[in-house]
């Protein structure tokens, strides 16, 4: 074995934070009964009335006193506004793009403050979601029905113990599904319900909630998902107008996931996770020249099995231990005269091997250190000619420290990246070395106010994904880490300060970005590949506003919206056409509005997505715009007590207006569409 073997330095990394552990369960004894007198017992068989006291406080929220940009929903507000999804709730957070393909079938992606979905994690219960191919996750498959919250997250979290790999991204979307909810007389829950609508929509989710024990309890989830997405659009060309159907929109999916949570006597809580999806479908083709036919297909198998353990050793000292093994397969099929026997068949295999270690230490009163280990070995098998068959080792080291006093929080993190990647086939690139800095302050000029000035700076980078450096003619082994940097300036405010509003929240954050070796495929002499080209400067800012007021003594008004302004250019080549011209897909102008009322009788809930125009392609001419889009939506629902049990029906109209707009040209998106929900929980 070599003296820099990757694999050796990983697993010597992760054996020395298993002997910590050790040594901290060892310092942490405590004192038997023998060693301690024991008072004299005086209250024994007697029974004390303990007087009611009554505390009534108010909650601040994170995205007030966090040093980061943070915006997230509840699980009330989800279901308040009719989010059944997570790509549809994450469009409506300030700042974001979610790509979308159109129909149920088609793929969605987020991006964070235009940086691109590959700079954006996605964080399962704690735990990242990853591919190594691709680099972007389809956050089109996770669905609503389990989750209790959903967050947003500019740079990183402020938890110390997170996994080394949330220091490395731009942004994290955090998704946090339900725990069990027991009463003293009931061990077990059990809940399900049945959605229909529009386009063939089928749509059922069962949940079983089961007490093992004093400190163990195990929750299955089942889900089922089908719709033939043959929507009607509108197909405009000059002074022509005709109705077509959106084909090859299909999906049926299948999602199942068990959780086990336990609390050990020490305290130390261990939850574990087996979660598996399979879906086929269809991937809708782009509609030109009345030509609406594609025959894609695409088929998609995802298990992974996750473990978190994690144990407090006092108020100084805490440690969590992750791990995960992920399994993923993609079989794409396609048919055309283009290919040689008229079917092109490619299948892929992932296999991913994640360990993290996060140690958190309170030296004194107003510090906290930080140290995050993380190790991952990928492996990419596929059918395609010259695959190279590659094994990428990573090692992620985060050291965080945050400082805080009453009116001023600072934190600073730094992260290192060592990656090395090993091919059956052929020569591997380089390996690669990093150091990532990030630095955050919060500061309270008035200590009776909740009002907040903060700052951020963060480095970053995604790495190639293997697509980029192997794909079939046009990948590229010489390639270069795309690197980010992010700056940014908020003001923060919460309060009561009007008598007929019980709470306000108000963000404001200007940004800016600057992307350089931006990874993209560019023309070569007879076939596109993979090149660093690209320098990109992104300004922006990013609104939001929250306020609860009560209508009547039995209403209580809920309202949210958010605005984006984005100045997004490209600075590659001065002599282009389209230097200094906004990227593609970025409007300038982007907000949401939401409101809900709740009332005994009935709850209903409006949302309205506004976009403005953009351009479709690198030059800011006529030819490539797209026209903005506004889309309305309201939900009715109504929860009912039969006994043991609650009924909940529900109502959604999405698209109201039956507005004909594209995400991405070409693509267009259904129009106006109805949703019912019946939900039952004894």
């Amino acid at each position: 074995m070599t003296p820099n073997n990757p694999c050796r330095n990983l697993w010597l990394r992760l054996c020395v934070y298993g002997l910590v552990c050790c040594l901290c369960t060892t310092l942490s004894a405590q004192q038997t009964k023998s060693d301690v007198p024991q008072p004299e017992d005086t209250i024994t068989g007697k029974v004390h009335a303990i007087p009611e006291v009554s505390v009534q406080t108010r909650h601040r929220p994170g995205r007030i006193t966090s040093a980061t940009p943070v915006q997230s929903f509840s699980r009330r507000e989800l279901e308040a506004l009719g989010l059944h999804d997570v790509a549809s709730a994450a469009r409506r957070f300030a700042g974001v793009d979610v790509k979308d393909y159109g129909g149920l079938g088609g793929l969605k992606t987020v991006s964070i403050r235009n940086l691109g979905a590959a700079h954006t994690a996605v964080s399962y219960d704690g735990t990242p979601v990853s591919n190594c191919q691709a680099g972007q996750i389809d956050i089109g498959r996770f669905s609503t029905d389990n989750v209790s919250t959903l967050s947003l997250t500019v740079g990183q979290g402020d938890d110390p113990l997170q996994p080394a790999r949330m220091y490395a991204s731009a942004g994290i979307l955090h998704i946090n599904t339900l725990h069990p909810d027991f009463t003293p007389d009931k061990r077990h829950n059990v809940s399900a319900q049945v959605r229909t609508g529009s386009f063939g929509l089928l749509s059922t989710n069962a949940r079983w909630e089961q007490q093992a024990g004093t400190r163990s309890a195990l929750t299955l989830d089942a889900n089922l998902l089908r719709s033939d997405g043959a929507y009607p659009f509108r197909l405009e060309n000059g002074k022509y107008t005709a109705i077509e159907k959106r084909h090859n929109s299909d999906i049926l999916s299948y999602q199942g996931e068990a959780n086990l949570f336990h609390l050990f006597a020490d305290s130390s809580q261990w939850n574990t996770k087996a979660y598996y999806y399979r879906s086929r479908r269809g991937l809708p083709g782009g509609v030109i020249l009345y030509n609406p036919e594609s025959h894609e297909r695409l088929t998609d198998e995802n298990f992974f099995l996750q473990t978190r353990w994690t144990k407090t050793f006092s108020p100084l000292l805490a440690l969590q231990l992750q791990g995960k093994y992920n399994y993923s397969y993609n079989r794409y099929r396609d048919e055309g005269p283009e290919y040689q026997s008229g079917i092109a068949v490619d299948r892929h295999t992932q296999h991913e091997y994640y360990l993290s270690a996060a140690l958190a230490y309170t030296p004194l009163r107003h510090l906290t250190l930080s140290l995050a280990q993380d190790g991952a070995i990928n492996t990419l098998d596929n059918t395609m000619p010259y695959c190279p068959f590659p094994t990428r080792y990573t090692s992620l080291s985060a050291l965080n420290g945050k400082y805080t006093l009453p009116h001023l929080t600072l934190q600073a993190n730094l992260l290192a990246t060592y990656i090395t990647e090993h091919v059956k086939t052929g020569t591997p690139p380089a390996p690669l070395h990093r150091l990532s800095p990030s630095l955050s302050l919060n500061y309270r000029p008035w200590r009776e106010h909740l009002f907040f000035l903060r700052a951020m700076y963060k480095d970053c980078f995604r790495v190639p994904t293997f697509n980029d450096l192997y794909y079939y003619r046009s990948g590229n082994k010489n390639l270069r880490p795309e690197k980010a940097r992010e700056y940014n300036l908020g003001i923060t405010y919460g309060g009561s300060p009007l008598p007929f509003i019980d709470y306000l929240s108000v963000t404001l954050d200007a940004y800016y970005n600057r992307v350089t070796d931006k990874i993209v495929a560019f023309p070569s002499t007879y076939v596109w590949s993979m090149q660093n080209y690209g320098k990109v400067r992104i300004l922006g800012l990013d609104v939001t506003l929250a306020a609860e007021c009560p209508v009547t003594r039995h209403a209580t008004l809920h309202l949210s919206c958010g605005y984006t302004w984005q100045d997004a250019i490209d600075l590659t080549n001065p002599d282009a056409k389209n230097y200094k011209d906004q990227l593609p897909y970025t409007p300038r102008h982007s907000g949401n509005l939401s409101a809900s009322v709740e009332t005994p009788w009935l709850n209903a809930g409006y949302t309205l997505m506004a976009v403005g125009q953009r351009y479709y392609l690198a030059q800011n001419i006529p030819d490539n715009e797209i026209d903005g889009y506004r889309e309305h939506t309201i939900t009715l629902s109504r929860e009912f007590r039969l006994g043991t049990c609650r009924l909940k029906l529900q109502a959604d109209i999405i698209n109201l207006t039956n507005e004909q707009y594209d995400v991405i040209k070409y693509y267009p998106m259904a129009g106006r569409s109805w949703k019912l929900t019946a939900g039952v929980r004894f």
